[in-house]
Formats: structure tokens, C-alpha cells, sequence
């Protein structure tokens, strides 16, 4: 269709030719999937201290008895956030069910090589 002579008159064709387009590009676009990588962007004790809600007294012990992930380029240590959260949900404490839970099946495996 040649866009720089549109008339009255084929003005439908135009407008269908356009429809097409649109249909064409939106089925592009739906078939792309973008993932977008999460930057890695490094975080200063500050902001280590705001996260996880201590003193920099403390992330500075962390850091020496070598407890929580870090760099250090030169004098500057350096974190990355999605390290430190990681690092904290490591450090989950069991509930009591789950405790009881995993006593059970422990009891229940040992009571069966005893009775074989």
C-alpha cells in the first residue's frame, strides 16, 4: 500500500492495511519475552548496617570472622544485596513442627531397621 497517496476512496484499504500492521506487531511484541537481569550493583556498609538492621560495629565483626559475604577492593568493602538476603534466610531457625516432624520420620526410619 502506498502510504503517501491516500485518497478518500481507499481509505478502507488503508485503514485495513493498518489493522494488519498493528495485528503483525502486537503478535511480535506478545512472542518476545524480555527478561530484564537484576543489576548487580554493590552496597556500602551504610546501607548493609540500614538492611539488616545492625551497628557497623557489628558488620565490620561479621566481615573479620568472615560470616557474611563480602568484597574488599583497596580499603573498601563492598556487598551486594541480593547476597546479603541470601545469606540471612540461611540462617533460618526450624520451628517446632518441623523439628517434631523431622524427629518423627527419624524415629519411624530407625524403628524399621530395627524390626529387619
Amino acid at each position: 500500500m502506498d502510504l503517501q497517496n491516500i485518497s478518500f476512496e481507499n481509505l478502507p484499504q488503508a485503514v485495513a492495511f493498518l489493522i494488519r500492521e498493528l495485528a503483525e506487531i502486537k503478535h511480535i511484541v506478545s512472542k518476545e519475552e524480555v527478561v530484564i537481569a537484576p543489576k548487580k550493583i554493590p552496597i556500602g556498609i551504610d546501607e548493609v548496617a540500614s538492611l539488616i538492621g545492625k551497628a557497623k560495629p557489628t558488620i565490620y565483626t561479621l566481615v573479620r570472622e568472615r560470616k557474611i559475604p563480602c568484597y574488599k577492593n583497596g580499603k573498601k568493602l563492598y556487598f551486594f544485596e541480593e547476597e546479603i538476603l541470601n545469606w540471612i534466610s540461611k540462617g533460618k531457625k526450624k520451628t517446632l513442627q518441623e523439628i517434631t516432624e523431622e524427629c518423627e520420620a527419624d524415629f519411624k526410619k530407625n524403628r524399621r531397621r530395627q524390626h529387619n
